[in-house]
């Protein structure tokens, strides 16, 4: 009796999990689109879509799960979405290329600003925005590679395909907003500012500085947690293929 009765609710579960997949992602999708986004919310967004991922790899090992994915008509969905993850992947360790760069960038800046090198400063500056554009062009070239989920898809494939989406967004959110967090200030401008008010300015650049590089160290690992989640949830498929 107490096997019929656990074996009764598994398509309950599953289904229960699909509906807080989907919630979870459209919250995801809504959040990304807003025009008030900042780096702080995609680092949270990142830190939720881990969570959306465990759940998914859940209902992938599910008894219900692995007999939706097994089904020969789905076979081949499930092996265009394995295809379509790689990409994804490729997305991922490019952009956390990208952000040691940029950190990088951001620990040169901290030492020409304390050297009170403004000249040196504004190269600096305009490195690390070369770096934020170049995060985006690799952005774009990887991410011409994705697409949708097949229409026949079962709702597993169709969440992974939409959760993989919403990152692929994401990331090309970061790499606008990372281009913005600096801008080029005017030697005219810093020659304005009194010798009174050097130190003052001096220490707030330094704890903006500060404060980007700690977004970008938690990007960096929002970013290598999701990786790992991703590379799970390409074991947990491939597994179900050799059932």
């Amino acid at each position: 009796m107490a096997s019929i009765l656990r074996s009764d609710s598994l398509p309950s579960t599953h289904c229960s999990n699909e509906i807080k997949i989907d919630e979870q992602l459209q919250t995801l999708k809504a959040t990304i689109s807003s025009p008030s986004a900042t780096i702080e919310t995609m680092v949270d967004g990142i830190r939720r879509l881990g969570g959306v991922y465990n759940t998914i790899e859940e209902m992938v090992c599910s008894t219900s799960g692995q007999v939706s994915l097994c089904r020969p008509q789905q076979r081949k969905v499930v092996e265009q979405e394995l295809e379509r993850s790689l990409v994804l992947l490729d997305l991922c360790n490019a952009m956390q290329e990208s952000f040691s760069e940029l950190k990088t960038s951001i620990q040169e800046m901290q030492l020409v600003i304390k050297r009170g090198d403004n000249s040196a400063l504004q190269a600096k500056i305009q490195a690390y925005i070369r770096l934020a554009k170049k995060a985006q062009k690799q952005f774009k070239k990887t991410n011409k590679k994705s697409t949708s989920a097949e229409q026949e898809s079962c709702m597993v494939v169709k969440q992974l395909a939409e959760a993989r989406e919403i990152i692929t967004s994401m990331l090309e959110s970061l790499a606008y907003l990372l281009s913005k967090q600096i801008a080029i200030p005017s030697s005219s401008k810093w020659s304005l500012v009194s010798k009174k008010f050097q130190k003052t300015r001096v220490t707030c650049e330094e704890e903006q500085l500060q404060g980007l590089e700690l977004v970008i160290v938690d990007l960096e690992s929002g970013v290598e947690t999701l990786f790992r989640k991703l590379i799970r949830s390409r074991v947990s498929l491939l597994n179900t293929l050799t059932l």
